[in-house]
């Protein structure tokens, strides 16, 4: 008698129900001792209390009780003898209890042996249009946002295409440089929500080698199969963004192992590349008792950020070597004024900076955005479609009362933000220090009709001008 026909004589061997009973609707099932899900495993043996275990891990225990000599069907012996202990089956009920975020969606079917393309062609906006709809959310950054919009387009006509005529095309990963409250971020978020695709934003600094405290590099593809709600076919045609790239730069001083640059940056090419990676599903380490899900990254379009600071003392450095003594020599500050010195970066910089070839080599689209100036700040406050003075003017016309701001003050608002050099996140700050009056007093009087802001009372020469109704 076979292993598996001794283990169906015992009563461990689930008699009653169907399988689908326990398992819930669309979701594999998972192995309680592998942690593998039912479509690596194979099929799966139930056990009461809806615990799972697959034939593998099943088979490796009859051949351990095997070796030992002890015959499967006493199972009576095992209670005396020193070191080994029966599982209590209702112990397992509570463990393996995972939540949802933890469970993985089972893949549809395929019909044919040919993959249908998951994206159609026709349905991806051309570049003019992808480009209009960030007009929208995003202020200036023209180049930025066509570098975007043509290789983002290009990346989807790559998913779609085959390869049947033997030419493959590359990925076109991208390197965003800018200055701090630029908009990185914001124009990545915005072109996810106008395509429609998953997006997960990871941050570089958590980071760290295999083996140490901190992310495993798998996290980032973690954190985006969790945005495609643990659908794997999903998540590989979605975008990941790592912000802080710079902060993986290697370091200066090469006195202690560095777990958080170098290795990181070669831990991240293959990636960034297109292989098979096994994360976690529901958690950032893959240590953790929960099930691997393989993904193939080869589609998912990688989009890296930073600030990159002092990266322009580094231009400045390569700029001024063409100097040359005589009358036609250049100053050596001739480039200290210039706010946009990134626009004139090259790989050689970024090299220089402390990024490897290898990971440069994998992010063929270099592109800086512009520094914000005093005009485009006061465009932001009022133009996008969610403008903070808009987003100020929904409030409080929910009270019936209208908010104005006189140009003068939004100049004044954006001068001060200029003064803080933190980009458009200085803007939300200033205006929220100056409307927490208005909006605590506004509530009190019904008879308040409008409100309007003057560059006074944003110098705090004056206050905001109240006007009653009727």
């Amino acid at each position: 008698m076979s292993d598996k026909e001794k283990f169906e004589d015992t009563d461990l061997w689930e008699e009653t129900g169907d399988k689908e009973e326990h398992q819930e609707e669309g979701f594999e099932d998972i192995c309680y001792i592998c942690r593998r899900p039912e479509s690596k495993a194979g099929k799966m043996i139930q056990i009461p209390n809806s615990v799972s275990i697959c034939f593998d891990c099943m088979q490796k225990t009859f051949d351990t009780m095997n070796h030992t000599g002890f015959p499967i069907g006493d199972m009576g012996n095992f209670g005396n003898m020193p070191n080994i202990s029966m599982i209590n089956l209702s112990d397992l009920q509570n463990m393996n209890m995972m939540p949802k975020s933890q469970k993985l969606k089972k893949k549809k079917p395929k019909e044919d042996k040919k993959p249908k393309p998951v994206l159609d062609i026709k349905s991806i906006p051309a570049p003019h249009k992808i480009k209009a709809s960030l007009d929208e959310y995003v202020v200036g950054q023209e180049h930025a946002k066509k570098v975007m919009s043509v290789a983002v387009y290009n990346h989807y006509k790559r998913v779609r295409c085959n390869d049947q005529d033997g030419i493959e095309i590359e990925k076109s990963n991208m390197l965003m440089l800018g200055p701090t409250g630029s908009g990185k971020t914001y124009m990545v978020k915005t072109l996810a929500r106008l395509l429609d695709v998953p997006l997960a934003i990871a941050d570089a600094t958590s980071l760290t080698e295999a083996g140490y405290i901190g992310d495993d590099i798998e996290s980032v593809v973690s954190k985006l199969l969790a945005a495609a709600d643990n659908d794997v076919e999903r998540a590989e045609h979605g975008i990941i963004f790592i912000d802080e790239i710079d902060k993986i730069a290697k370091k200066k001083t090469t006195n202690q192992r560095d777990v958080s640059g170098e290795s990181v940056q070669q831990g991240m090419l293959k990636l960034l590349e297109g292989a098979q990676i096994e994360v976690p599903v529901g958690a950032n380490s893959k240590n953790a008792m929960v099930p691997l899900a393989t993904v193939d990254t080869r589609n998912i379009l990688f989009i890296c950020g930073g600030a990159f600071p002092d990266l322009e003392d580094v231009i400045k450095e390569r700029l001024n070597k063409k100097s040359a003594m005589g009358f036609h020599a250049d100053l050596k500050d001739k480039y200290d004024g210039e706010e946009n010195l990134l626009q004139r970066v090259e790989v050689e910089d970024i090299r220089k900076y402390g990024m490897i070839p290898e990971f440069l080599g994998r992010l063929p689209v270099i592109f800086a955005l512009d520094a914000l100036t005093e005009d485009m700040l006061v465009r932001i406050l009022t133009e996008p479609k969610s403008a903070i003075v808009k987003q100020y003017q929904k409030l409080l016309s929910m009270d019936e009362v209208k908010l104005e701001f006189e140009t003068n003050a939004l100049h004044a608002i954006a001068k001060k933000a200029k003064k803080k050099d933190v980009g458009a996140r200085a803007l939300r700050a200033i205006i929220e220090e100056f409307m927490l009056d208005i909006m605590y007093e506004i509530p009190k009087d019904d008879n308040i009709g409008m409100v309007t802001i003057t560059e006074d009372y944003i110098e705090n020469r004056g206050g905001p001008v109240i006007s009653m109704r009727g």
